[in-house]
């Protein structure tokens, strides 16, 4: 997902977005949700949160190392 989306979604969440990078902002976005603030941890490429709106870029963050 592109950071301008991952901006737009933080907003609506009344998170405010300055320069923080995408893993920060989705991070903030899932604890402001409710659910684990995991975003880029799945170094293993692994996860049981099958449902995560995140989760193909996260496992492409982990690998990178974002």
């Amino acid at each position: 997902m592109k950071l301008e989306v991952v901006r737009t979604i933080a907003k609506s969440h009344g998170i405010h977005t300055g320069k923080r990078s995408k893993t920060d902002l989705v991070k903030a976005i899932q604890s402001d949700e409710g659910n684990f603030n995991c975003f880029a941890t799945a170094y293993a490429g692994e996860c049981d949160q099958g449902e995560c709106l995140w989760r193909d870029d996260c496992f492409e963050a982990a690998k990178s190392g974002e």
